[in-house]
């Protein structure tokens, strides 16, 4: 796996930006996705300021963007720049909202390679959806691809100066969306946010707008099925039975892929040697930042109160991080045995348990078969601090879940 293919944390993805950009240009177009909230706005103007009078930042979504004319002034610009300055960097946030914005990036880098002209190009998108689909069809070879992924505990902590523990409690019960932090204290205004700032617009604007929805009321059911069922493994018969307007299966599962690429729901699958068994099981529904998972809760971020409630969060935001960091996360489970979270990637190989309250020696059985079946894996029990002596007696590796969250698993074999 390549630096491309990892989702970045914001100063990860500033890092690799600040010395893309310092190549020599033309470079490769830096096609930068990502959930809504996270940032991309902020690091594109951070890029402008360092870049100083180099730099040439334009919004897709602002209104000078839809008037006639909007590519052409905005090359010459980045002409003229270049021809000033000796370089320029092009700076186009929520590019896919441009109708066929792919076409004529491809057009444009084009002529600054043939002629030369020492120009770098950074396009951000809130969704992978467009920008995964225009770069295959229309910029092939010519671009290099980088996800800004959720927020960790461990941004959080360092951008907001919170203790680590702190931090890995923030994220299990409010989220880790950046911009929310100020309104923790005032939990209506922090939901109303969440919901109409972040998940409306994501739902209701970058999914319908940039893939083919023919029921997008049967889009939002299976959204918040999925997210009111955080860290469970649910059919989608089960979904099926649940949503008010009746889905083929087939819609659903392709519905449930749209939120994933949307950075909102991950259905995880089966880990399984055989192909066609992974298929058929069931996925784990995880949602990909635990605010959503409050905010569509009833009771909100008070049901958290509730110690069952509040094991299942965690093991939530555990798989969430997981996911985040860009490792391949599967769950295991044959009958009665089960094993919470199975990751391969940069982290190394990992069989995880997350368990709140108190530990029992036959809560690692699952755990102790799977890796007896794949000795490859590393076992590990994510858990409370007063549970950590138990699983180590038991001759188990463990981490309390504030840890994970904020270091992750650590190395593997």
């Amino acid at each position: 796996m390549t630096v491309d293919e990892y989702r970045l944390s914001y100063q990860e993805c500033r890092e690799v930006l600040r010395k893309r950009l310092a190549e020599d240009a033309p470079g490769r177009i830096q096609l930068l996705s990502g959930p809504r909230q996270v940032g991309k706005t902020t690091l594109l103007l951070e890029l402008a300021r360092e870049a100083g009078g180099s730099a040439i930042y334009a919004a897709a979504d602002a209104p000078d963007a839809a008037l006639p004319g909007f590519w052409d002034r905005l090359l010459g610009r980045a002409e003229e720049t270049a021809k000033a300055q000796g370089h320029a960097v092009v700076l186009l946030d929520e590019a896919h909202l441009l109708h066929d914005w792919a076409a004529r990036l491809k057009g444009a880098w084009d002529r600054f390679k043939r002629n030369e002209i020492p120009i770098h190009v950074v396009a951000t998108g809130s969704s992978a959806l467009h920008l995964a689909t225009g770069s295959r069809e229309s910029l092939a070879g010519r671009f290099e691809r980088l996800t800004l992924a959720h927020w960790s505990a461990r941004s959080l902590a360092e951008v907001f100066k919170l203790e680590p523990s702190a931090a890995a409690d923030l994220f299990v019960r409010l989220g880790s969306y950046p911009g929310t932090f100020a309104m923790r204290d005032d939990l209506r205004r922090w939901s109303a946010y969440v919901r109409e700032a972040i998940l409306e617009p994501a739902i209701g604007r970058d999914i319908l707008a940039l893939a083919t929805v023919r029921r997008p009321a049967l889009l939002r059911q299976v959204f918040g099925i999925a997210a009111s069922s955080p860290a469970r493994i649910v059919s989608l018969q089960k979904i099926q039975g649940q949503l008010q307007d009746r889905g083929a299966l087939e819609t659903i599962a392709h519905y449930l892929a749209l939120l994933e690429e949307a950075f909102l729901i991950a259905p995880v699958p089966k880990y399984s040697v055989q192909a066609a068994r992974q298929r058929a099981a069931p996925p784990k529904l995880v949602t990909l930042n635990n605010a959503l998972v409050a905010a569509v809760h009833p009771d909100g971020v008070a049901a958290a109160q509730d110690p069952a409630t509040f094991g299942t969060w965690v093991e939530n935001a555990c798989l969430a991080c997981a996911w985040n960091a860009g490792q391949r996360l599967h769950y295991w489970r044959e009958e009665p045995l089960e094993v919470d979270g199975v990751m391969e990637g940069s982290w190394g190989r990992w069989a995880i348990e997350v368990k709140t309250g108190k530990l029992q020696a036959t809560d690692l059985n699952g755990l102790l078969e799977f890796v007896r079946r794949f000795p490859r894996f590393t076992p590990l029990v994510v858990c409370d601090a007063g549970s950590v002596p138990t699983a180590e007696r038991l001759g188990v590796r463990a981490v309390t879940w504030q840890q994970y969250l904020v270091k992750g698993p650590g190395r593997s074999g």
